[in-house]
């Protein structure tokens, strides 16, 4: 039996940001992990074939910092954010009313200052004209995933309390606790 979905209203399509923001985030996640199980395939075969590349580590390493950082900003952007939850519901209301503000609070904090700290090493590595060895690339190609994230982070961060403010916040109206309504 297949389902007929309704047609598809202008309010219902992503806007073109958050189609950038998917992009920027899921996507290069995607292509960096697809990436790294290409290059791993290479350097197995090349050792099997007694004819190891040099470059095959290095790759992995970049490709594994890109997937890590875009896939921040893609678990912020999609809720799937790590939160301690489990103990808020022992808490009083206002507490847990207050779980979302401290939430966002902090992940703002931490972007910023990862955005901060990254674009002053991605600066340094510039200044220092710092290169990847094995690559003969320049280490910022590599460094500049951390500031970009946490910019991408704030975006996402923005995009998900839109999307998905019920899931994130802690319910707090008749909150139980061992069976016992509080």
């Amino acid at each position: 039996m297949s389902h007929t979905l309704p047609p598809e209203s202008a309010n219902d399509r992503p806007s073109a940001g958050s189609r950038l923001l998917t992009l920027m985030t899921d996507d290069v996640c995607g292509v960096a992990a697809a990436a790294i199980v290409v290059v791993v395939l290479v350097q197995v075969a090349g050792r099997l074939l007694d004819a190891p590349f040099s470059w095959t580590e290095e790759l992995t390493r970049a490709c594994f910092i890109w997937m890590v950082f875009s896939g921040i900003a893609a678990s912020i952007r999609h809720a799937d954010a790590a939160r301690v939850t489990v103990l808020l519901r022992y808490f009083p209301g206002f507490i847990r009313r207050m779980a979302l503000p401290i939430y966002v609070g902090c992940s703002l904090s931490f972007f910023l200052l990862t955005a901060w700290t990254g674009w002053y090493m991605v600066r340094q590595q510039v200044v220092m004209n710092e290169q990847i060895a094995t690559l003969g690339w320049p280490s910022w190609v590599v460094g500049v995933i951390v500031p970009m994230s946490a910019v991408l982070s704030i975006f996402s961060l923005w995009q998900s309390l839109r999307a998905h403010r019920s899931s994130i916040a802690v319910a707090d109206s008749h909150a139980q606790v061992g069976g016992e309504a509080k």
